[in-house]
């Protein structure tokens, strides 16, 4: 069920159970409707406070608080705090495994990774975390209504993380570290069988292959670089190191 459904059906029983019960839970049910408000309008900051006043409430019951650090960790999404995010939705995972918004908060966990990447130069970390949340996202819950999402994503990331072995395996070749960068780009292509864009990784590897004086395994590159990607971009600029160096 998606997670505004199931927001929108929590709100109406809460809102149900207050108008038959004591007094005292009017407060909470007021806290929550005026941080949906407040989300709404954008102003994220000034709901969390809301949901905040909301779980300090004393008679707030064990699927209200849940429901709270779950509003909490969307409004911190939408500020961008991914850090803070994240570790509130894994939380949330950790703490309430079998609850339907579980899957969601997954997901968001994976996506507070994903959006903290920058580019090749940078650190690699939220790739790789990204990678593993997804990965274990879709292992868990492959039907999910996220799950298509999860899947374009985890592939972007395959592409970023194949870039980046690709950067440091060109660094190595611009300073004549040829078998350095021989063997990078080879575990890249070994780690990334399926990736698509692996056809500039193969451009390097023939060209580390035959600075390095090794020209049989410099064509064999060539050849799977031509058979694998017939209309890369990069085939002229490989058939140009063939010509060169064999």
């Amino acid at each position: 069920m998606p997670f505004r459904i199931i927001l929108c059906c929590f709100l109406l029983a809460c809102t149900a159970g207050c108008a038959t019960t004591a007094p005292v839970n009017k407060p909470v049910e007021g806290y929550f409707k005026q941080g949906e408000e407040l989300y709404k309008n954008k102003k994220y900051e000034d709901a969390i406070v809301q949901w905040k006043k909301a779980k300090e409430n004393s008679a707030i019951s064990p699927t209200l608080n849940a429901m709270a650090d779950l509003r909490i960790a969307d409004a911190q999404f939408e500020t961008k705090n991914y850090i803070e995010a994240g570790a509130a939705y894994e939380s949330f995972t950790r703490f309430h495994p079998h609850n339907p918004n579980a899957p969601y908060a997954l997901f968001q966990l994976a996506m507070c990774n994903y959006n903290q990447i920058t580019g090749i130069d940078r650190d690699q970390t939220p790739v790789i975390n990204a990678v593993t949340t997804f990965e274990n996202f879709l292992k868990q819950y492959p039907s999910s209504e996220y799950a298509p999402a999860a899947r374009e994503k985890l592939v972007d990331c395959v592409i970023k993380q194949v870039q980046y072995e690709t950067y440091v395996g060109r660094f190595y070749l611009r300073f004549g570290k040829y078998q350095a960068s021989a063997k990078r780009l080879e575990e890249c292509l070994a780690r990334y069988p399926l990736a698509p864009n692996l056809d500039e990784a193969l451009l390097y590897l023939e060209k580390a292959y035959f600075l390095s004086g090794d020209k049989e395994k410099g064509r064999l590159t060539f050849n799977r670089l031509q058979l694998r990607f017939p209309t890369s971009k990069h085939l002229k600029e490989a058939e140009g190191y063939l010509k060169k160096y064999s």
